[in-house]
């Protein structure tokens, strides 16, 4: 570690403000597909559970949706520093339905409270439009079968038919300033963070401004 990157992680360990517990990373199909992105997420999620974090959720935008398969199957084998879940655009769907027989990166099986109970978290081409309309589909065929009052529905009715469903305390996205698509009902609440370093040149020095910046700021929650 330079001497910049040292003085950075010392002034996140004297930091007053807690660091986010929850972080997701915002990445595009060709930033993973550069040489050496998938070393650099891995490191970039060792980061995070290094500087607090408890949870790390991962999105990968996909333009090309043919690429999904080659990418869900490399991120499968990734050399992560935790247990982690990997899920695609079907499993909206399948959430949606209650369908918990998947297999995960380990090859148990993966319910969706094994989900839940894994610290990292990687979806790709799961765009939260596609997934916020798979919540609702299925809470109309709950209220069309008489097992879900309308007049009864409410904000955990959504999160409770999402993939993840957990809100995500700060957002960092690499290369523009766009969320992709990403978890629009989760993460209405985030702190956002965007930086013009493209992911193939993100380093810790970058994740570390991400999370001071989070700590020097009044979380709100839409008030």
């Amino acid at each position: 570690m330079g001497l910049y990157d040292t003085y950075l992680a010392v002034r996140h360990r004297l930091h007053d403000g807690d660091p986010p517990e929850h972080v997701a990373i915002v990445i595009t199909e060709r930033d993973l597909l550069a040489d050496g992105a998938f070393d650099t997420l891995a490191e970039a999620l060792g980061w995070a559970l290094e500087y607090g974090a408890e949870r790390v959720t991962v999105s990968v935008s996909v333009l090309d949706e043919s690429v999904v398969p080659t990418l869900t199957r490399e991120l499968r084998r990734l050399d992560a520093p935790d247990r982690f879940v990997v899920r695609g655009p079907d499993d909206a769907d399948e959430a949606a339905d209650g369908d918990e027989e998947h297999a995960d990166s380990g090859g148990e099986s993966d319910s969706k409270t094994a989900d839940s109970d894994a610290p990292i978290r990687i979806t790709v081409g799961l765009g939260g439009k596609a997934e916020f309309a798979a919540a609702v589909r299925e809470i109309a065929s709950d209220v069309a079968e008489g097992d879900l009052d309308p007049a009864a529905i409410d904000a955990d009715d959504i999160a409770d038919r999402l993939v993840f469903p957990e809100e995500p305390d700060l957002v960092i996205k690499t290369g523009a300033e766009r969320l992709s698509d990403f978890a629009i009902w989760q993460s209405v609440y985030a702190e956002l963070y965007f930086t013009d370093v493209n992911w193939r040149d993100f380093r810790k020095r970058d994740y570390l401004r991400a999370v001071l910046d989070f700590q020097d700021r009044q979380r709100r929650f839409g008030r």
